[in-house]
């Protein structure tokens, strides 16, 4: 087994990736930042281990998100089982160590993160992605793949806003689709982390890889950037396509 760490693809959700959105299914061509990331794995027809934990492994949208992925060049699509009475640790590990990339939907961070506690997948997968095997997340699934993420114990209090870690394979914060309301819960999760730490807004449509060595660069489009300041979360220059920059936080 090699000791580099695969390559991690961060996708926004909508109408550019394996989301399920109305335009998506309207779409009939292949999903291009899905097809990019499996291209560049060089493996005809790669083996993708699904993992839908934050959907509750939901099959209409599992369904949604093979044929998509199957029209980005995907070869055989194996769900891991890890939710409901079907769900089981052993089977899932299984999937996951017989393929050449696992695929992390959308849905719910916090409840795809829990699933994950409760079956103790969460070392298992840090140990798949240390032996050289890529993730792509999608939406839900790309915060989940980072370090951590926000919530509210009391939603109708924004006081009580508190982070909770993710599976931190990509040591990097970010939200994505969040442009609709200006970032708001990126923002809201950058005030609570010291001065300084950086957070990265993927709109729809757009991505971001993280290289083994730690680099990011952005793909299908630009990606917001924002730094906690002493005043306050700043926007600082956007992530273009074909830039690269290290990991500040």
């Amino acid at each position: 087994m090699t000791s580099v760490r695969g390559p991690l693809y961060l996708i926004a959700g909508g109408a550019q990736s394996a989301s399920g959105g109305a335009d998506q299914r309207r779409r009939r061509g292949p999903d291009a930042l899905l097809q990019a990331a499996l291209r560049r794995m060089e493996i005809p027809w790669p083996r993708v281990a699904y993992v839908g934990a934050a959907s509750g492994d939901n099959p209409a949208l599992r369904r949604r998100n093979v044929a998509v992925l199957r029209r980005a060049g995907a070869g055989l699509v194996s769900l891991a089982p890890l939710c409901g009475r079907l769900g089981n640790a052993a089977k899932a590990a299984a999937v996951i160590e017989s393929a050449d990339v696992v695929f992390v939907s959308g849905g719910d961070v916090e409840a795809g993160i829990r699933v994950l506690e409760e079956r103790r997948m969460i070392p298992f997968l840090r140990a798949v992605h240390a032996s050289g095997t890529p993730f792509i997340g999608v939406s839900a699934g790309s915060i989940m793949l980072c370090r951590g993420w926000i919530r509210w114990v009391d939603p109708g209090d924004e006081g009580s806003a508190e982070l909770f870690p993710c599976l931190g394979l990509a040591r990097v914060w970010c939200d994505t689709h969040g442009e609709g309301d200006a970032w708001g819960e990126l923002r809201s999760m950058l005030a609570l982390r010291p001065v300084g730490a950086t957070g990265y807004g993927i709109a729809s449509g757009s991505a971001i890889v993280v290289e083994p060595d730690g680099t990011i660069s952005a793909f299908g489009g630009e990606v917001s950037v924002f730094r906690r300041r002493k005043a306050g979360v700043a926007q600082v220059q956007s992530l273009r396509p074909g830039a690269y920059r290290t990991v500040e936080d």
